[in-house]
């Protein structure tokens, strides 16, 4: 019996041990998605105890939490941070097999030095171990990160965002780890919901600009694009339905944004033009700017009507969705490119049966301007476990490339997540590794460092061009 998740965790011949070990563990970290606050990183804010760090704004957890028959006062409510914790120590119990169990173990390890294992009984060992450590000077937002090897973190930036953090954070001498905004316009998008008005307003006011037209809205639109580059960004983000194509004129387009402004409802599918318009329009931009567009698709969000009354979106109550009209997808790349404007792109689909459809798709659209210029995004979500992260990666070498494959990023909003990046680079090395042992690939020393190291960091850094 193998001991538990000693130095070889997951890593299941030589090949994969060597790997993983002289390559993989020592290449430093890009984070090109994560959900941190650059305000909290800025002000190099500190935690009292673990649960303020681990279960603040964790809905992995907290949907682990409820399954386990957790009160929500334990989860979200007014009970102590230790009954919180003990909570989850409990629940944690009952996670064989589930990769939070790892996650959690993982930094347990790297961040507080625990070898040992969390449960109902240690709980109380495991949370003054924690808080002790805590406590010492290098356990701040800023400590870890820079701890943690990162040496660029992009957050998710709203278009009306000042973006003033990060301004701090570019003068701040202190910090050398880059961190950079991401442009993410689904507010801007969502012309049907009923406070799109209210946005509308606020993105006007940070442009210093009218916005009674698509004009209007498509020169706010450029305006803030260029903030937003002029002040680091390289990246867009996208949270859709899915990849939508219902094409529309700037004519069309503009009559649906003026019946919104009027204060009219729009239909389903005047919103799908209206989408599909500023999405082509914004997508053009990007290649113009040589940004990366990320797409993330196949969500259906804020399931338990209830629990989002009460807390809000991000609050562990999504699925997967089975309705994606992946042909879309193609159609809406395509547009792009007759007219020599698609932009790099990362296409993530939260269904994993999509997995082919994105892998084909891709291969129809990569050109020379740039290896792997579509890329098949990391397993997300639902999906970054050992089985969802080796079915992704195995479907991209079966379609595409994946020696070229940008890999891994936390889209987390903790300061611990990055351990994820050990956890998917242990995968890819077994994966990769047991192929070699196979003899289903050579044991060419010089080209899989190229291609472990590469997928580890240098991939991305090329790539998104930091």
């Amino acid at each position: 019996m193998k001991p538990f998740m000693d130095k070889d965790f997951l890593l299941e011949n030589d090949m994969a041990k060597h790997l993983y070990h002289d390559y993989a563990a020592k290449m430093p970290i890009v984070d090109y998605h994560c959900h941190l606050s650059p305000k909290e990183i800025y002000e190099d804010i500190k935690f009292d105890n673990i649960t303020q760090v681990w279960l603040g704004a964790d809905h992995y957890k907290w949907r682990q939490m409820r399954s386990n028959g957790v009160e929500e006062k334990y989860v979200t409510g007014d009970s102590t941070d230790r009954e919180k914790f003990q909570k989850w120590a409990e629940t944690l119990e009952m996670a064989i097999g589930n990769p939070l169990y790892h996650w959690s173990h993982l930094e347990l390890q790297r961040y507080f030095g625990y070898e040992g294992y969390l449960s109902g009984e240690t709980a109380e060992t495991v949370w003054n171990i924690c808080n002790e450590k805590l406590a010492q000077p290098e356990m701040t937002a800023r400590g870890l990160i820079k701890n943690s090897g990162v040496t660029v973190l992009c957050t998710t930036d709203d278009p009306a965002d000042t973006l003033e953090w990060h301004e701090k954070l570019a003068q701040d001498t202190t910090f050398d780890v880059k961190v950079l905004p991401a442009w993410r316009p689904d507010k801007l998008l969502n012309i049907e919901k009923p406070d799109y008005l209210e946005y509308l307003a606020k993105l006007s006011q940070a442009a210093g600009m009218e916005l009674h037209c698509i004009n209007c809205l498509q020169n706010i639109v450029t305006d803030r694009i260029e903030y937003f580059h002029q002040r680091g960004c390289v990246v867009s983000d996208h949270g859709l339905d899915f990849v939508m194509y219902s094409p529309a004129d700037k004519k069309e387009a503009g009559a649906i944004l003026k019946k919104r402004l009027a204060g009219e409802e729009v239909t389903k599918e005047e919103a799908l033009k209206f989408k599909t318009y500023m999405l082509l329009f914004m997508a053009e931009k990007y290649h113009e700017k040589g940004w990366v567009m990320q797409m993330h698709f196949g969500v259906r969000r804020d399931l338990n009507k209830k629990i989002f009354a009460a807390l809000g979106p991000d609050a562990g109550i999504d699925s997967i969705n089975d309705n994606v009209p992946v042909g879309q997808m193609a159609q809406f790349l395509n547009a792009l490119a007759e007219k020599d404007k698609l932009p790099k792109t990362v296409l993530y689909s939260l269904n994993p049966n999509d997995n082919a459809a994105i892998g084909t798709i891709m291969g129809a659209f990569q050109d020379s301007s740039c290896a792997g210029k579509i890329q098949h995004g990391s397993a997300w979500w639902f999906n970054d476990n050992k089985k969802g992260m080796t079915d992704q990666m195995i479907s991209l070498a079966n379609l595409g490339l994946l020696g070229n494959f940008i890999g891994m990023l936390t889209d987390s909003r903790s300061f611990l997540s990055y351990t994820r990046h050990e956890y998917f680079r242990r995968i890819l090395c077994n994966l990769v590794g047991t192929w070699v042992e196979n003899g289903e690939y050579p044991a060419d020393e010089k080209i899989l460092q190229k291609i472990i190291e590469g997928i580890s960091y240098n991939n991305t850094m090329r790539y998104f061009g930091f």
